[in-house]
């Protein structure tokens, strides 16, 4: 059988019609099947075929892989940074909190109160696939959900400069999680916020994150995709 990269190569894929928003039915459909596929792959580290469960497997794989390689492409990577393009807006192809990307646990956010009230609140359920120490969640993913979590708590556009994640506590695999964040200063282009992480009443971890706004407030122009007219 030859590779999934010879087959690429030897294919032109056209570039799917920009969109704005996906049909319902597409979207519903789009969910389930990540969820599937957060399926396989949380049981693919937990279990141990045989080796001809796992050629059976590999070539359903392959040919479920071949499928979607025939279909229409994104015409940017605009869907992925949507969400950073309008603070507070769901990207479902997020590799953090969408829930059309397999590779999501997913965090589940929210704004939430008024004013200098006004905060992020989330909660996320990591799998087997995250694990790290036994039991437990790798730091480096534990550090991806508040990057993103302090991220959407700066309620505008802006990317990240520096962050800082204390780990007081071992994160565990398989319960439901807190996360709360708050915006806690801006000096000019620089916002400083701040989040935690929870099991309950227990602090787990901590984070602080100094974010930075573009020049101009011009998002899509500092990542090079204005040309593009953005997101496709």
């Amino acid at each position: 059988m030859a590779s999934t990269l010879a087959r690429q190569d030897q294919r032109v894929r056209k570039p799917m019609p920009p969109q704005t928003t996906a049909a319902p039915e597409i979207a519903i459909q789009t969910q389930r099947l990540a969820d599937e596929l957060r399926r396989v792959v949380h049981q693919l580290a937990l279990t141990r075929p045989s080796a001809p469960e796992l050629a059976a497997a590999a070539d359903a794989a392959s040919s479920f892989a071949d499928r979607l390689e025939a279909l229409p492409v994104r015409r940017t990577p605009g869907v992925v940074s949507e969400a950073a393009l309008s603070p507070g807006k769901y990207a479902g192809y997020s590799p953090v909190h969408g829930e059309a990307n397999v590779l999501a646990p997913p965090l589940r956010l929210r704004v939430v109160g008024a004013g200098h009230e006004r905060r992020v609140e989330g909660s996320v359920t990591f799998g087997p696939a995250y694990e790290g120490p036994p039991g437990h969640v790798h730091g480096g993913y534990v550090a991806a959900a508040f990057d993103e979590l302090l991220g959407w708590a700066q309620l505008q556009p802006g990317f990240t400069g520096t962050l800082t994640v204390r780990y007081r506590r071992p994160t565990p695999l398989g319960r439901e999680l807190r996360m709360e964040a708050a915006l806690e200063r801006v000096e000019g282009r620089k916002r400083w916020v701040r989040g935690t992480l929870h099991l309950g009443d227990v602090l787990l971890c901590e984070a602080e994150g100094l974010f930075i706004g573009p020049r101009g407030g011009d998002y899509a122009a500092a990542l090079g995709l204005a040309g593009d007219g953005g997101p496709g």
